[in-house]
């Protein structure tokens, strides 16, 4: 399955630029193949609460997902996001990117979040 959970990251540009890499490789496997794919993140790392390295990942998957879903509309694949915060089930948010990466349904491009506090907030 098509599934990158991001690891947290330093304030490193390295280890920033490594996870980077490794969900780039799984997502260009993905587009290859014509599968969809999920980036698993930390919804708290979207908005930059835990640090400047693990801002800079889920930013940039969730970038990744949004330009992946515009190239993947056009061949049938989807790209997908699902973050979650410190308080969700993990087996949930597992069972939501399995999800989407089996059948989306045409849902593509988006933020799936699983957990409440995102509510409230930009």
């Amino acid at each position: 399955m098509n599934i990158h959970r991001a690891h947290e990251v330093a304030d490193d540009w390295d280890e920033v630029r490594a996870e980077l890499d490794r969900a780039f490789q799984m997502a260009r496997a993905a587009a290859q193949a014509e599968e969809n794919l999920v980036f698993v993140v930390h919804h708290d790392d979207l908005l930059g609460r835990r640090g400047a390295g693990n801002a800079m990942v889920a930013t940039g998957l969730l970038s990744a997902a949004r330009t992946a879903a515009l190239e993947g509309s056009r061949k049938g694949w989807t790209a997908n996001v699902v973050a979650f915060d410190g308080d969700a089930d993990s087996e949930l948010v597992q069972g939501w990117a399995e999800r989407l990466a089996e059948n989306s349904d045409g849902v593509t491009g988006e933020v799936i979040r699983i957990g409440s506090s995102h509510l409230g907030k930009a």
